[in-house]
């Protein structure tokens, strides 16, 4: 199995980012006069929120500072919640800052191992911003219906769309690595080898990297059913409720999986010191016959034992050489009966 790539993904570099300028932005405006209206340019963002009722949803795509930067002085937001957004190294969490509620989670990738993905999520009165890395594939989300997204319905059923997408993506990701940890433990019942002990350890670090991403957001889920938010309306909490039971299932999960890799290894080393139990047995064993084969060779070879045998008639050499083969035998025999060889 290769080595896994724990690592949370870093930001591109510049030239990585300004290669897909096209790409940074994709935004999304509804209003009842208008509809729905999709534009790409941070320039388009100003008239779509001129209307009075209108609804923004914006997408950066690995931006650029100069992006971000317009995007947040059109939004409004805080300084600090612009510069966390672009250096993308957040914990999992949940601000309020003045009317703004900002919130980071992560997304989970299995491939040759588990791959994080910050989601920065900042969601205002009338609008709603999402910022990550390429590769997250929000915009191609399932609940994104021919670009409409339900973005009518209001910015906080796009930020508890966005959320039960995130967390159902978990659960293939648990799948496999529930089908790894079973496999594991098959292959440890049958053999033991330097491959499988690297490889506990590899899903060891995988389910240490899922709880360092998935365990805080219980948190954030407990704290948006139970504040009083005005940005999210009461008859959205409901929807919120059923993402945080979603996560205590898939905590209680992750930690019966940590129990099962845990116990998978600890059998792993009771079945090394048992197979070293049964190879010292047999070598004990061997040593047993050799040991009596030697002592009879040993005195019979002294000049003091010379007299009880003629050696220089074939019968003394061949009674004794008899005699050690029969002793042998029968202290293999007294080993084998017992197991031991």
């Amino acid at each position: 199995m290769a080595k896994s790539s724990r690592r949370h993904s870093r930001r591109p570099s510049s030239e990585a980012r300004s290669a897909g300028t096209g790409k940074q932005l994709w935004g999304l405006s509804w209003s009842p006069a208008a509809g729905f209206t999709k534009f790409s340019s941070p320039d388009q963002l100003a008239p779509a929120l001129a209307t009075e009722d209108g609804l923004v949803w914006v997408d950066l795509e690995d931006a650029d500072h100069e992006t971000l930067q317009s995007v947040a002085a059109t939004f409004g937001l805080h300084p600090l919640v612009t510069e966390d957004i672009f250096e993308r190294n957040q914990r999992a969490k949940v601000e309020l800052t003045g009317d703004i509620l900002h919130m980071v989670m992560f997304g989970l990738r299995h491939g040759e191992g588990i791959t994080s993905h910050e989601l920065d999520l900042v969601l205002g009165q009338r609008f709603l911003l999402t910022a990550h890395e390429a590769g997250l594939g929000v915009r191609s989300a399932p609940f994104i219906q021919r670009d409409a997204a339900h973005l009518d319905q209001g910015p906080d059923y796009i930020l508890w769309a966005i959320a039960d997408w995130l967390v159902d993506d978990y659960f293939p990701v648990f799948d496999k690595l529930g089908d790894e940890i079973d496999d594991l433990e098959e292959q440890v019942m049958r053999s033991q080898n330097r491959e499988i002990v690297e490889r506990l350890f590899d899903v060891r670090r995988d389910l240490l990297a899922i709880r360092h991403a998935v365990n805080p957001q219980r948190e954030i889920f407990n704290q948006l059913t139970n504040r009083d938010l005005s940005l999210v309306r009461p008859e959205r909490v409901v929807y919120f409720r059923d993402v945080y039971d979603h996560l205590i299932r898939l905590t209680d999960e992750l930690d019966s999986y940590r129990e099962l890799v845990s116990t998978t290894l600890d059998v792993y080393l009771s079945q090394i010191n048992n197979n070293l139990s049964e190879i010292m047995k047999r070598l004990t064993g061997v040593t047993a016959i050799l040991a009596t084969i030697a002592a009879i060779a040993g005195v019979f070879g002294m000049s003091e034992a010379g007299p009880a045998f003629d050696f220089r008639e074939a019968a003394g050499f061949w009674l004794v050489t008899l005699a050690s083969v029969l002793i042998a035998a029968a202290v293999a025999l007294y080993f084998r009966r017992r197991g031991w060889i």
